[in-house]
């Protein structure tokens, strides 16, 4: 069982929600984000993990385009 299943908390500042993602805290820096806590992993609610999407569409679009 992960840390996303035993409930742990969203990792923006100020957010209080319950994480539903965990991602990389190295593909989360340079999004806007502003992340608390030491370590290598983000855990994200689902409203910080839909703007962490909207804020990386393009980096993710290219990063498929090189595996075709």
């Amino acid at each position: 069982m992960g840390k996303v299943e035993r409930g742990v908390k969203c990792s923006v500042e100020g957010c209080g929600g319950d994480a539903e993602r965990s991602i990389s805290m190295d593909k989360v820096l340079g999004t806007g984000l502003k992340v608390m806590g030491e370590g290598r992993r983000v855990y994200l609610c689902s409203q910080h993990y839909k703007a962490w999407k909207k804020a990386t569409k393009k980096d993710r679009e290219l990063d498929r385009a090189r595996f075709i």
